[in-house]
């Protein structure tokens, strides 16, 4: 006779074994094929979601996709500047990066945050390889016009051919988003920024955004109001309707300019949800915003 244990052990596995044959249409569709992933929010604060982020790019790599981690870090770099006797000053949500502060976000982001995403992945199996813009000259920054904020930057152009060769060896990619101009002087990027023109870059299947929010929301109050699918033309009308507001026009538009560039899909997803990666890519319902270049796009 089976035991009520038994019985939670068999439903357990018949569900693991649905959930495997849901995702190997995807797991062929997307095999060789490179994923630019924007990692950053609670998924980089909090242990247990970090520990699953890790284990979905294992993963990743594992059933033959290409990851390619592009990471923030204000939290730590908050945290550093504070220690240091310095105070954390933003200008209409841009952080305001003096010579000094420059130097404590190229020590907190190449130094500690990327070395430790880095650490994390081969200790869970993955064989990762730490970089910033800096390496190889992979990325090109220029001052933000504007405000006077000091260092901070934009992407002027991006030599991808470093970040290509180690995906083609079968290595997992971290880049911080610190970047040197011609001269040599490094700037703080906006970490979605760098993730949406890298993934212009490396002609990338997928550009997806690591957000502490649903996706889109039709009525910010309303989390059931998710737009699951829009094209750059709704995409557009978003922002212009005020749908998309605040912090979220420049993950919008990082992704529109994206997919103007070839990327054939773009997301924003939930890092608060245990394996939201897998659960974007891999399930038939999704649980994000995913974009795309036309609503014809498959």
């Amino acid at each position: 006779m089976q035991t009520e244990e038994n019985k939670n052990l068999s439903q357990t596995e018949a569900t693991r074994v649905r959930v495997l044959s849901e995702a190997l249409p995807y797991i062929q569709q997307f095999s060789g094929r490179t994923v630019v992933i924007k990692y950053g929010g609670a998924a980089m604060k909090n242990s247990s979601l970090k520990a699953d982020v890790i284990r979905d790019i294992v993963f990743l790599s594992c059933v033959g996709l290409h990851p390619v981690i592009v990471h923030g870090g204000g939290p730590e770099i908050n945290t550093w500047l504070t220690r240091l006797g310095i105070e954390p000053q933003f200008k209409n949500g841009l952080r305001v990066t003096d010579a000094s502060t420059m130097d404590v976000v190229e020590m907190v982001l190449v130094g500690r945050v990327n070395k430790e995403i880095v650490d994390l992945i081969n200790r869970a199996g993955g064989d990762a390889v730490g970089l910033c813009g800096k390496d190889g000259a992979s990325i090109k920054a220029r001052p933000q016009g504007g405000e006077d904020i000091g260092f901070v930057g934009e992407v002027s152009s991006i030599d991808a051919q470093l970040v290509e060769s180690l995906v083609q060896s079968n290595y997992i990619p971290v880049i911080s988003s610190v970047a040197a101009d011609e001269s040599g002087q490094s700037y703080n990027i906006n970490a979605d920024t760098v993730a949406g023109e890298l993934a212009a870059a490396l002609n990338a299947e997928k550009l997806i955004l690591l957000t502490d929010t649903p996706g889109i929301l039709r009525d910010r109050d309303q989390p059931e109001s998710l737009i699951t699918k829009l094209d750059i033309h709704e995409a557009r009308e978003a922002i212009d309707s005020g749908i998309v507001a605040g912090g979220m026009i420049p993950k919008v538009t990082c992704c529109v300019r994206s997919l103007a560039q070839g990327v054939r899909a773009a997301h924003i997803i939930d890092g608060r949800v245990p394996h939201a990666l897998l659960l974007e890519i891999f399930s038939d319902a999704g649980i994000g915003t995913m974009m795309v270049a036309s609503e014809f796009t498959i």
